[in-house]
């Protein structure tokens, strides 16, 4: 990874910006905030999302672009330190499917399903802590 963020590292934390600005993705967005909470089995998230509906679209949608960000992140193309100041709502996103991981990779028979997002989320999480003993903890009452 980078030593010091580079302007290449803003560039791509700009656009990553603007794609979540993109009508569809706000919507996603919105849904996911409100909505996806408590979900912990893979029976409760078809439930909740039936394959076919906007609002699986909107699960899918929100979750494939977190662990596309979070795979940015892990192979060092995207400065760590840099996202960590203004990208919380990835670990929202990673707080929310945690507990569903499980049973998510069991369904697909694909035990490295959204490991990127893991990995990320595992160490946002270790960040707060550093930086704040108990900024974690408040933000988990936030977003459970």
């Amino acid at each position: 990874m980078h030593p010091r963020p580079t302007y290449d590292d803003a560039n791509l934390i700009l656009r990553l910006y603007e794609m979540r600005r993109e009508d569809r993705m706000r919507q996603a967005r919105a849904w996911f905030t409100a909505k996806c909470k408590g979900v912990q089995t893979y029976e409760d998230l078809l439930k909740l999302a039936p394959a076919g509906t906007d609002e699986n679209a909107s699960y899918r949608m929100v979750i494939t672009y977190w662990d596309m960000v979070s795979s940015f992140i892990v192979t060092g193309i995207l400065h760590k330190e840099l996202f960590f100041q203004s990208g919380r709502e990835l670990l929202l996103v990673w707080e929310r499917v945690r507990d569903l991981l499980p049973s998510l990779r069991e369904a697909y028979k694909d035990p490295g399903y959204l490991k990127n997002l893991e990995t990320v989320g595992t160490e946002f999480a270790a960040h707060l802590n550093a930086h704040g003993p108990q900024a974690y903890e408040a933000f988990l009452k936030r977003v459970k």
